[in-house]
C-alpha cells in the first residue's frame, strides 16, 4: 500500500508541463484533502529532484513558495516560465494555468 508521500509524488508527476495545481488540489487528489501542509513536506523531501516536478505546485492564490527547495521563488518562477506559465506580480493566474482534472 502506498503512503501519502508516494501518492503525492504520483499526482505531481501527472501534472502536465505548463499547468499547475495548488497544495490543496494535490492533497485532495492524493486522497486526503486536509493534508495540504504535508504536501509541502513531501515536496521538500522530494527523493527524485528533476524528475518530480515540484515547481508545478503553488499556493491556492497562485503565489509561489518562498521556500521552494531547489533555489527559492526565483528558481520556481524560471522553471514555470520555461514551460510557458506567465507570472503577473509573482503569481500564477490559476484560472488560466490550473490543471483541470
Amino acid at each position: 500500500m502506498e503512503n501519502f508521500f508516494e501518492r503525492v509524488y504520483k499526482v505531481v508527476c501527472s501534472i502536465p508541463a505548463g499547468k499547475v495545481l495548488s497544495y490543496g488540489d494535490v492533497a485532495r487528489l492524493a486522497g486526503n484533502p486536509k493534508m495540504s501542509r504535508q504536501v509541502g513536506w513531501a515536496l521538500h523531501s522530494n527523493p527524485r529532484p528533476g524528475e518530480i516536478p515540484c515547481h508545478r505546485v503553488v499556493f491556492r492564490d497562485g503565489a509561489l513558495s518562498p521556500a521552494f527547495a531547489f533555489g527559492g521563488e526565483s528558481a520556481q518562477a524560471a522553471l514555470l516560465e520555461g514551460e510557458g506559465v506567465r507570472l503577473a506580480e509573482g503569481r500564477v493566474d490559476m484560472k488560466k494555468y490550473r490543471w483541470q482534472i
